[in-house]
């Protein structure tokens, strides 16, 4: 067996594990097809330390790859499919990936990206037919032994997170040593699990992007301590109820967003929601407006956790309670004991309760981490070796719990997708009727921001509607469909320091104006 499945496979075997829209999996199915498949790996020429992407909607498939090549000493990289090919090769070429993996449903997008970069060789597709050059992936199970895989070794995650200049980064930590003892990876999902009081031996429902960390954590590590995944490839609020109460979940992670949409749904819908077999509701990765959550406590009872963190900081960060949430509105909880927050000024000076500075993280475990192949990214982020910051602003009250008080950096979180100014910024620097840009968010009542961009024209190019669609348009070819600007003002000059620094918040904040938040 592979060593991590070993456990449950003997004591679930034929329970269900996986379920999507398409196919069931019991806990032997599953084992059987990750050992077939780590052969099949192996004898595609994939070795320890080797990459792979794996470019797919939710299914079955991305947890039976990912738990083989987390078997196989192979570093993973999810690939978010909104991007276009020019993003996807980005990602392929700079992570060295030498091979992909793809659902059937962006076939084109994987061979348009791949055509890119030739040194993906080994090139699957799963769930229908593929492009040329595309191995089945069905096939290639098939052709794998489904005896024990000798030689078992850790490979890990690398999740690439946009920066505020240039393209995305990986993201590399240092918990687990890729091709090292398979001990790693175990000891990371317990701690994980503990950390996050997780319940085991119940049903976690994954209707989140598992291209994005937080949805990936929530299904990885209730998967590994016994919970069946319920699996479905987008997010649909009514469905979601009705989910929940058929197939009993007791594991939900959902984004601020996705609550918005829950609650306006029909009354009546939602008076026929029974939700007693909840009980865990993971929500991250934006602020949630505190009369939202309060409503969720309300009709969903205390079963409402949430976590500050990142995908950089492999468990530094920061968890609340929906009792202690209604106690401290609008905190985001207190240090889990991995690590230890850190309120600092700007000359790096500690500072004490209720003073408002820079958020750092001091690991606890020994870990951190690197930004692949951008090692000036790496030291802007660290103040020394274990202790680092996401960028956020806050402080911590006389209990030490922790409130955010704004982003020092750019970044704007739409939905609960980080997007960050600077790479669409760089784009649409590149139309020749472009002189200069600015671009923040603004105020989205459901999805809490959207993307605007200011722009400034080319001396002679006149502002006008046909402007602002030749520039939607120019977007669209270039940048992925939540990046693109959803509007664009124009002006004659931007206001800048007498170093010529431009003063965003000058233009930004004309549009918070009357909001109880600036987050």
């Amino acid at each position: 067996m592979a060593e991590l499945n070993r456990k449950l496979a003997e004591e679930k075997g034929d329970a269900v594990a996986l379920s999507d829209e398409f196919s069931t999996r019991t806990y032997a199915e599953v084992n059987e097809r990750v050992n077939r498949l780590i052969h099949a790996v192996r004898d595609a020429g994939l070795r320890v330390g080797d990459v792979a992407g794996i470019l797919t909607g939710n299914r079955n498939e991305f947890f039976e790859i990912t738990n083989a090549l987390t078997h196989t000493g192979v570093t993973f990289v999810p690939i978010n499919w909104h991007f276009t090919p020019e993003e996807v090769a980005y990602i392929l070429d700079d992570s060295g990936a030498t091979a992909l993996f793809a659902d059937h449903e962006f076939g084109d997008l994987a061979a348009a990206s791949t055509d890119r970069v030739p040194a993906v060789k080994t090139k699957v597709v799963f769930g229908g037919p593929g492009p040329d050059g595309f191995a089945d992936y069905e096939e290639l199970i098939a052709s794998g032994s489904p005896e024990e895989p000798p030689d078992q070794s850790a490979g890990f995650v690398m999740f690439y997170t946009s920066g505020t200049t240039g393209h995305p980064k990986g993201v590399k930590s240092s918990m687990v040593e890729i091709g090292g003892p398979l001990g790693a990876i175990e000891f990371a999902l317990e701690a994980f699990a503990g950390l996050l009081q997780m319940p085991r031996d119940g049903v976690a429902l994954v209707n989140s992007p598992v291209y994005h960390a937080g949805p990936y954590l929530l299904s990885a590590v209730p998967s590994a301590i016994g919970n069946r995944l319920v699996i479905r490839r987008k997010f649909d609020p009514a469905e979601t109820l009705r989910l929940i109460d058929e197939e009993q979940v007791s594991i939900v992670y959902a984004v601020p967003t996705q609550f918005v949409r829950l609650l306006r749904l029909p009354e009546d819908v939602k008076r026929s929601f029974d939700g007693s077999s909840l009980k865990y509701v993971f929500h991250t990765a934006a602020p949630c407006p505190p009369d939202v959550k309060r409503q969720m406590i309300d009709w969903w009872g205390p079963v409402i956790y949430e976590y500050y963190g990142a995908s950089e900081g492999a468990g530094s960060g920061t968890g609340i309670t929906s009792e202690e949430w209604l106690e401290r509105p609008g905190s985001v909880g207190k240090a889990l004991p991995t690590c230890e927050v850190l309120i600092l000024d700007e000359q790096g000076n500690r500072l004490g309760p209720n003073e408002v500075g820079q958020i750092y993280f001091k690991s606890l475990m020994g870990t951190d981490f690197e930004y692949h192949n951008a090692p000036d990214k790496t030291a802007e982020s660290h103040l020394e070796p274990g202790v680092y910051t996401y960028g956020d602003v806050g402080y911590l009250d006389d209990e030490g719990y922790l409130y955010l008080s704004d982003r020092k950096i750019d970044m704007i979180i739409s939905g609960g997708v980080n997007i960050y100014p600077a790479e669409i910024e760089a784009v649409l620097l590149n139309h020749p009727k472009v002189r200069d840009v600015a671009v923040f968010g603004i105020p989205n009542e459901e999805f809490g921001e959207e993307v605007k961009a200011v722009i400034q024209p080319m001396e002679g190019v006149e502002p006008s509607e046909e402007l602002e669609q030749e520039l939607m348009a120019y977007c669209r070819e270039h940048l992925a469909g939540y990046k693109r600007p959803r509007s664009i003002d124009f002006t004659d000059d931007f206001p800048r320091t007498e170093t010529g620094k431009l003063q965003k918040r000058l233009l930004r904040d004309p549009y918070w104006e009357g909001q109880e938040r600036t987050i």
